[in-house]
């Protein structure tokens, strides 16, 4: 198998267990993690792709509201603590991604004359 297999495979078994999580928890799981759901099923629909992909996090979330590890006050605290550090993080990374891009790009090469591309002979 090539790297490439891999990845697809591994990916495609993301998608699979993705899948079963999303034909259990949307039906069923969705209305404990989150009592303004409840009813609104076409909204349900629109959480399936995001469900899809990051079903890990769905399924801690959904088993520490459940096992009732978390109290009701923290299950709607957002996580604000980390945004400030967050985004000081992508900022600087942005900036040192474009300085190492400039930093090691290539010069034009003047010195070679450009050259007229023809058609093919058909």
């Amino acid at each position: 198998m090539t790297v490439a297999e891999i990845v697809v495979d591994a990916f495609r078994w993301w998608l699979a267990l993705g899948g079963v999580v999303t034909v259990v928890f949307l039906p069923n799981g969705i209305d404990r993690v989150d009592e303004d759901a409840r009813g609104a099923y076409a909204f349900r629909v629109l959480l399936v792709p995001g469900v899809l992909l990051i079903w890990p996090l769905v399924l801690w979330r959904w088993v520490r509201i459940e096992l009732k590890l978390e109290g009701w006050a923290a299950r709607y605290r957002p996580p604000r603590a980390v945004h400030l550090p967050t985004a000081i993080i992508f900022a600087v990374a942005v900036v040192i991604a474009i300085a190492t891009g400039l930093a090691v790009r290539q010069s034009w090469p003047g010195d070679i004359a450009p050259q007229l591309l023809e058609a093919p002979d058909a």
